[in-house]
């Protein structure tokens, strides 16, 4: 019996000395891998917690990880432009996924209006409604070979268009029509957990069972997460909020929540005077007692809206969770919770 636990354990460790050198942006991307390479090895992820995805500038220790990759798992440039001409050159043998590109990835439009209409891509959900049936994932073997092609001044959401505008992989290509938070809706992270499973499978024929069975029980907690997030939020029915920073649009979209307007859009742009009046005229307008707004907020900007406003605190990046494979459903829970009691 001691001599079959030395085995397994010798056996253990042989797998993670060879496991691929795999490298994350965000740590909702990173709670996905770790997922995936659950007792076969864990992923480096490259922006450190508290750090602005949009605008991050690598340090030495992180390019060295790049420099070094065999995998690389990121949203993509749409989320971190400065990263892009970095991975391009540092990970140029690697593997490089953008998660953002990822066949089957539902895309929803930047808002670029202070104040938003009503939900009606609810529809362009149900075009995607597929997302539900990835339970088999081995038809994602080339899903980092595709990507969208728009243009910034696109604002237009055309599915259709998107479908037709896939072109080779490469970096230097603008997604400025579409809002980059896809994380945050739970069924692109399901699908990404497939993505992952068959880029490492790949990578690592040894562990490809293990690294295919992680992702299925992945998806199952995303599953479950997704339900206490509905659990949570039927009390919020019917509420409406407004946000500081425009990330959260995914969430909103697939739990059918209603944002009136946004002070900053998806970039993550500071506001212009004019933009911060509109929002507040629309506050006052609609009864509207709550804010969502990220941990980094300016209390400031919650003066120049009023005043009055409660504040909610959510963070789409999952800071100040427990690293690993359970952040990304606790995200997914914690999100809902926090926007349930906007305003209570």
């Amino acid at each position: 019996m001691l001599r079959l636990s030395l085995t397994l354990s010798l056996l253990g460790s042989a797998a993670w000395a060879d496991a691929p050198k795999v490298v994350t942006d965000i740590a909702p991307v990173t709670s996905l891998v770790a997922q995936v390479m659950k007792g076969v090895g864990e992923p480096f992820q490259l922006l450190p917690a508290g750090s602005n995805p949009h605008d991050h500038a690598l340090r030495p220790s992180e390019a060295q990880a790049l420099d070094q990759a065999n995998v690389v798992f990121w949203i993509g440039d749409a989320l971190s432009p400065n990263l892009d001409k970095a991975v391009d050159t540092l990970a140029g043998d690697a593997t490089v996924v953008s998660l953002f590109d990822a066949e089957g990835t539902l895309h929803l439009a930047s808002r670029d209006s202070v104040i938003f209409e009503a939900h009606d891509d609810h529809d362009d959900h149900d075009d995607h409604d597929d997302h539900d049936d990835h339970d088999d994932h081995d038809d994602h073997d080339d899903h980092d070979e595709e990507h969208h092609d728009e243009d910034h001044g696109d604002n237009h959401h055309d599915e259709d268009a998107h479908e037709d505008e896939h072109h080779e992989a490469g970096h230097g290509h603008d997604h400025g029509a579409d809002d980059p938070h896809v994380w945050l809706d739970p069924e692109n992270a399901k699908i990404w957990l497939g993505v992952i499973a068959e880029t490492l499978a790949t990578q690592d024929t040894a562990n490809a069972d293990i690294y295919r069975a992680n992702a299925a029980e992945g998806q199952a907690m995303v599953d479950q997460a997704s339900e206490t997030a509905r659990d949570l939020l039927s009390a919020a029915e019917g509420q409406t909020f407004a946000v500081l920073h425009d990330a959260f649009q995914y969430f909103e979209s697939r739990f059918e929540l209603t944002a009136l307007g946004a002070l900053s859009d998806s970039d993550a742009t500071s506001p212009s005077p004019a933009r911060m009046a509109a929002l507040r005229d629309a506050i006052t307008e609609a009864g509207v007692t709550c804010v969502i707004a990220e941990p980094q907020f300016d209390p400031r900007l919650i003066e120049a809206l009023g005043g009055t406003l409660s504040v909610t605190e959510v963070d789409p990046l999952g800071t100040e969770l427990a690293a690993g494979p359970g952040l990304y459903p606790e995200l997914v829970v914690e999100t809902a919770r926090r926007i349930a009691g906007c305003g209570q």
